[in-house]
């Protein structure tokens, strides 16, 4: 493996999950996934070798806005790389994932070199 850094994957469809790990492991990169963004917050606090975060902003119960603010108010995870995953490309997505917190925004249908661009800088 490229590491033994992982990358956690935070998306409610199996589908993106699906296609995003088999594009990363194809890159030589870890990852875990979950469904939704409790599991993702206990992932965060279980696996101390997560060193990024994937989330898709559009989430049942807990939006990736709020899971974003809660990692960032925690000493602990404050410093992970987060990057905003979202289907909702709209005027001014960007300038809000990265004002909730987020370190990066990517934009579905994903740019597979966009990605790992994105990825590369913060790991």
């Amino acid at each position: 493996m490229k590491n033994e850094k992982i990358i956690l994957i935070i998306d409610d469809d199996s589908r993106n999950i699906f296609a995003l790990q088999l594009t990363l492991k194809t890159r030589k990169y870890n990852c875990l996934s979950c469904q939704s963004t409790a599991e993702g917050l206990m992932f965060l606090q279980t696996n101390p070798q997560i060193a990024l975060v994937l989330i898709d902003m559009m989430m049942p119960e807990m939006d990736g806005y709020e899971a974003i603010r809660i990692i960032r108010s925690s000493a602990q995870h404050a410093a992970i790389p987060v990057i905003a995953v979202t289907a909702q490309a709209m005027s001014g997505d960007r300038e809000k994932c990265l004002a909730a917190g987020a370190d990066g925004y990517i934009a579905k249908p994903i740019d597979v070199d966009k990605l790992v661009t994105v990825i590369e800088k913060w790991l």
